[in-house]
């Protein structure tokens, strides 16, 4: 006995320390997206690597100012006088005057690229609050119908508790009531299922949150009665896709990819001009003797200063083919870019059809839903007093079942392909 108490006291110290080292948090769909775009590692190696393109694009400007170096030289030597030691010291600068137009090229270049990197954030951040916004609407969902399905079985259990004081007095048969606990049993079945469900959507919400998974989470619902404004609040199918088509950053970085391939195509082209550059040195020898002890602390300084001019004549063809190669990508990123602008057309288009499909399917299965509701509620009373069979009940329950089914399926069906729209317009989206 003292063992079975050890244990068990052992089991809830385990289980309270587990519960003290995971954390609990309430999100809402808000929080959500903060949350996830505060962990997310692989939005931090985007930061990064805009932290280091950032730092590409500053030291490409600095590519115009002359740079600056100092040298400092001591040498000891023997020879038929003894020994003897010499020094130098110098400073020396040289700056690019034409290259070409590579250095403007170059900077303008990492420029696009930083900026490409910030339109490519933009598209990951939409990606990840569309999956956010999948996940979080499944869960609405199921938590929905798990506050349906607990009303239908609480029903199922007055009406399996009524059966069986039917069947003790003989007003039914044992059939009747053997169908009635297998609805029941059913429709608990159906209350763990959609729990478990639940319980599996959480943890894929924290997948996408890299959230730690033995953390708890609860989610707050936003009121998500008012769908009729969805509705309202949709623009015209021209407006539409003229938002889409200016923000999709699918787009703007296609546009990017162009800018940058031409700048490519110009350093290319910059390889056929000759570079010009200019320097100056100053130095002085300090602090040398030889072998007859005589003795040179500095001597006079040398200053020289020139300019170099590089020709370009022959090498191999090597400028020419690459000219050549960064023309083909220049092409290929305008195709690229072509074939993106009508991806897009067709996916804002097609979403925006959807939603409009979407809000006629929730308007009728609202109607049915509530219809068999109601059709459901008179079918209970009716069974109560003994005016219809008990398959009768059993058929009208399933047909309830199935219309709610289809009234939660396309209402969150409704809001995730409006809110879909929404971020392709670049609208905020918020539950």
């Amino acid at each position: 006995m003292k063992k079975i108490i050890l244990f068990t006291l052992t089991m809830m110290l385990s289980c309270t320390l587990m519960a003290q080292e995971s954390a609990a948090y309430q999100f809402t769909f808000e929080d959500c997206i903060r949350f996830a775009f505060a962990n997310s590692y692989e939005r931090k190696s985007m930061q990064l690597t805009g932290k280091s393109l950032e730092a590409t694009y500053e030291q490409s400007k600095l590519q115009r100012l002359p740079n600056l170096s100092a040298s400092f030289g001591q040498n000891i030597s023997n020879n038929e006088n003894g020994w003897s030691s010499s020094g130098n010291v110098g400073v020396g600068t040289s700056v690019t005057i034409y290259q070409g137009g590579q250095i403007n090229n170059t900077i303008e270049q990492n420029r696009l690229n930083l900026e490409r990197n910030e339109v490519q954030m933009e598209r990951y951040d939409n990606q990840t609050i569309a999956q956010i916004l999948q996940s979080f609407l499944t869960i609405l969902g199921n938590q929905e119908r798990l506050k349906y399905l607990l009303d239908v079985l609480k029903t199922s259990g007055e009406q399996l508790r009524q059966g069986q004081s039917k069947y003790q007095v003989g007003l039914i048969l044992e059939s009747d009531y053997l169908l009635l606990e297998a609805q029941y049993y059913s429709d608990s079945n159906n209350v763990v299922d959609t729990r478990i469900n639940i319980e599996n959507n959480l943890l894929d919400l924290k997948v996408l949150l890299s959230m730690d998974p033995t953390d708890q989470l609860e989610i707050i619902s936003p009121d998500t009665d008012n769908l009729d404004e969805l509705k309202a609040s949709l623009p015209s199918e021209e407006e539409a896709l003229s938002l889409a088509m200016a923000y999709m950053p699918d787009i703007r970085m296609g546009d990017y990819d162009i800018k940058i391939a031409e700048k490519s195509v110009s350093m290319a082209k910059g390889n056929y001009l000759p570079s010009i550059s200019a320097n100056a040195n100053i130095g002085m020898g300090v602090f040398s003797f030889d072998g007859t002890g005589m003795k040179q602390w500095c001597s006079k300084p040398t200053e020289s200063a020139g300019i170099s001019v590089n020709i370009p004549i022959f090498n191999r063809g090597a400028t020419k083919a690459n000219v050549k190669k960064s023309q083909i990508a220049l092409e290929q990123s305008r195709l690229d870019y072509e074939q993106t602008q009508l991806a897009v057309r067709q996916t804002v288009v097609q979403a925006y059809r959807d939603v409009i499909s979407a809000y006629n399917a929730f308007k009728v299965s609202e109607v049915k839903e509530n219809a068999y509701n109601k059709s459901f509620d008179a079918y209970n009373i009716q069974y109560r007093y003994g005016k219809i069979t008990t398959v009768e009940l059993l058929q009208q329950q399933n047909n309830y079942l199935n219309a709610l089914n289809s009234y939660l399926q396309n209402k969150y069906s409704l809001l995730m392909k409006r809110k879909i729209l929404d971020i392709y317009m670049g609208k905020s989206i918020s539950l």
